[in-house]
């Protein structure tokens, strides 16, 4: 009895199941805690159903291990033996007795040493699926971001389009307004012509009606003297007008609407090329970059201003150090006479004996008392609207484009397309060429946006 009590009293010492935990396979009702599981019972064992194992010899032989749910899934169905190897070959776990059979010439290690690798390798994944996340979730942000910028530039875009078709509709309504005023014009000159004829016929027709008021007289008298002496004082009536070949002809309007519509499409054209201009010359100017003369480049006789943004003439052109795929900068030439703007190559000749055109690495504007040029095989020359005041640069690396634009007048100039682009570019400024100087300096100047 006193045994029995013992065993009973550890029983209720001993933990129940819970969830996470290995419980006793042999409790019935509520299931307890396993403190071992037999790997040749396939069977785990709370405290009091072990007891038999620490005691009986036959079962003192069995292997315990420390308690382990779905015993049957960690033997080998093959073997019925512990899978406790793994073979690296299959990449799959195996017992002892595999390894003497068909992975006999496999490479195999402990679970544990494949467990550590494996671990190690895990934790990479996990590594790299957390920067994965944290990747996707600034493309998200990057995305909501190009959004509302999408949204701001819509609105800009709307605004500045309704400004260009309300200035283009004045431009429609002033033609048409031209267009009737020309009619009306045709019509009143029409008008005045006719007018001033019926005056002239009503004034004969009452010159002529008094000249009848004194003869009708005469033509009933027959007193033969008084009718000779009337018929002399009679003045003689002014030559009269073939009206005959006398008309009013109405104004003719044929090809004057033709005439205003196709003024109207030179005018509209015009102002449709100054605001595309001026749309992509605001379009480029948001790639401003801050561009610093470096002196280190510089030959001796260049004349730099102390901020790097002035260059005065010396005799050689003068490259910055500054580089990108994409890049604007605007360059003050007012009272230049000559000079030359652009971009280069990085290994362009620096000697000056080379022709400086794209093929040689050079993408310039030149400008001179022979006019504006930009630099190529041949050589395109450019018309000069106005004196150039600021000019524009813009490159466009992936594109192969450089663009040249009239800043104060927002037109475009000139557009070298179909660039092929291999090393780095950087902006050139020469204050001077073909052996022209002036005083006045070449100003790297800060782009106004705000137009």
């Amino acid at each position: 009895m006193a045994d029995q009590f013992r065993t009973t009293v550890r029983v209720k010492e001993q933990p129940c199941f819970e969830p996470g935990e290995v419980p006793c396979d042999v409790c019935t009702g509520t299931q307890l805690k396993a403190v071992k599981s037999c790997l040749v019972c396939l069977i785990s064992y709370c405290q009091t159903h072990l007891e038999p194992h620490q005691r009986v010899a036959g079962l003192k032989k069995h292997r315990l291990v420390e308690p382990m749910d779905r015993l049957d899934d960690r033997m080998c169905k093959k073997h019925d033996r512990l899978l406790e190897l793994f073979c690296q070959t299959e990449q799959e776990c195996v017992c002892l007795f595999c390894t003497e059979g068909d992975h006999r010439s496999h490479p195999v290690v402990p679970l544990k040493e494949e467990y550590e690798v494996k671990t190690a390798l895990l934790g990479k994944i996990e590594a790299d699926v957390q920067q994965m996340i944290q990747e996707r979730k600034l493309k998200i942000k990057e995305i909501k971001y190009t959004v509302e910028y999408s949204k701001k530039d819509a609105d800009g875009v709307i605004a500045h389009g309704g400004q260009v078709f309300t200035a283009l509709m004045r431009r429609v309504e002033k033609c048409r307004d031209d267009f009737n005023q020309t009619v009306k014009e045709r019509l009143k000159t029409t008008e005045k012509q006719a007018e001033d004829l019926i005056k002239e016929l009503e004034q004969e027709i009452e010159d002529l009606t008094n000249r009848s008021s004194e003869v009708k007289p005469l033509s009933h008298t027959e007193d033969y003297l008084h009718f000779l002496q009337a018929f002399r004082s009679l003045k003689d009536p002014p030559p009269p007008r073939d009206w005959t070949t006398v008309e009013v002809r109405p104004p003719s309007y044929v090809g004057t609407l033709m005439r205003s519509l196709d003024q109207l499409e030179e005018t509209l054209n015009m102002e449709m090329k100054k605001l595309r201009d001026d749309a992509e010359l605001k379009r480029v100017q948001q790639y401003e970059v801050d561009v610093t003369l470096d002196p280190d480049t510089a030959s001796l006789t260049l004349i730099l201003s102390e901020d790097g943004k002035q260059v005065h003439h010396g005799g050689v052109w003068k490259m910055m150090e500054v580089c990108g795929g994409r890049f604007y900068f605007e360059v003050q030439v007012k009272d230049k006479t000559a000079w030359r703007l652009g971009v280069v190559r990085e290994s362009i000749d620096r000697t000056g004996e080379t022709e400086r055109t794209p093929e040689t690495g050079y993408w310039t504007l030149n400008y001179n008392e022979d006019g504006l040029v930009f630099r190529d095989k041949p050589e395109v020359r450019l018309p000069l609207r106005a004196e150039l005041q600021k000019v524009g640069v813009f490159v466009d690396y992936d594109e192969g484009l450089v663009s040249f634009y009239e800043v104060e007048a927002r037109v475009h100039i000139y557009s070298a397309t179909g660039c092929t682009f291999t090393e780095p570019l950087y902006p050139l400024l020469c204050p001077w060429y073909q052996g022209g100087t002036i005083s006045a300096p070449l100003i790297i100047s800060p782009v106004d946006q705000t137009d």
